[in-house]
């Protein structure tokens, strides 16, 4: 891997997604771009997914670039998606990653009726095809709406979650969700640092107050989808609260909205926040 050296480290990306999730890029290539974007820090994100370290640590150590052991993890709370970033995550706790194990196979079983819906309705899918581009990875609805786009079962990626994936679509099914408390926990209890992910996006500015009662230390300030206005008043929030603030590209893929790993400018002031509150 060559090493980025245009510009001194000073930014860092706290939110980005492998292949091991709904990423297209493996760890390997997400170090890779980090390294020649020069970033001082990142930590992958994955949903749901912690198997991208220890490579991803030992991969950093090579490259000069410290990583940041992260996770989004899945809850929800009066029917609203609620995503709680962990950063700091001892990634071998053993109550972590029976968690995780479990919400890995509810993704398989869950991935398994998606493909039997789209079946009933003529789709001609193949489990198989949808295994063999998740791999050993958490499976999301990108892998499958890959699978069909490499079926040539739909014209595109937004077709797919248009008219067969997307929330209320025929062959949309619920995910296993914890409750925004229990995921703070399993968070702290690991060691971690429990950050309210992209509030701008989700649209729970509201119950911010009462997921602090609940043990959220930190909101995701900057991210691709927050507006300045949205950023300066998180960060106020932050602030007024002795709270920690992270941010990020939420990087996916480089044909995704969040096109590019880096994309999004956070100042290294992030990661101290962070360990700040560990």
């Amino acid at each position: 891997m060559q090493r980025g050296s245009r510009y001194p480290k000073r930014y860092v990306d706290l939110h980005v997604h492998t292949s091991l999730s709904d990423g297209t890029n493996s760890v390997q290539e997400v170090l890779r771009f980090a390294c020649q974007k020069n970033l001082k820090a990142i930590s992958i994100t994955d949903h749901d997914c912690i198997d991208a370290y220890p490579l991803a640590l030992e991969l950093g150590g090579e490259l000069g670039i410290e990583v940041i052991p992260g996770v989004e993890l899945s809850s929800e709370i009066a029917g609203a998606d609620i995503h709680i970033l962990g950063y700091f995550v001892d990634v071998r706790n053993a109550a972590l990653n029976r968690k995780i194990q479990a919400m890995k196979d509810a993704r398989y079983r869950r991935a398994k009726k998606i493909v039997k819906n789209l079946n009933r309705q003529g789709v001609d899918l193949r489990f198989e095809t949808v295994l063999s581009i998740a791999g050993e990875g958490a499976i999301g609805r990108p892998h499958i709406a890959t699978a069909l786009l490499r079926e040539e079962l739909v014209y595109s990626f937004k077709q797919a979650f248009e008219d067969f994936l997307g929330y209320d679509c025929p062959a949309y099914v619920e995910k296993l969700k914890l409750c925004p408390e229990e995921v703070f926990a399993l968070i702290r209890n690991a060691g971690g640092v429990p950050v309210m992910a992209h509030p701008g996006v989700t649209g729970v500015d509201e119950r911010l107050p009462e997921f602090m009662q609940k043990g959220m230390v930190g909101i995701e300030v900057y991210h691709s989808e927050h507006t300045s206005a949205q950023e300066e008043k998180y960060l106020r929030f932050c602030k007024a609260h002795n709270l920690a603030y992270s941010g990020g590209s939420d990087y996916h893929n480089n044909n995704h909205l969040r096109s590019e790993i880096g994309s999004k400018r956070v100042s290294y002031a992030a990661v101290k926040s962070l360990k700040e509150r560990r």
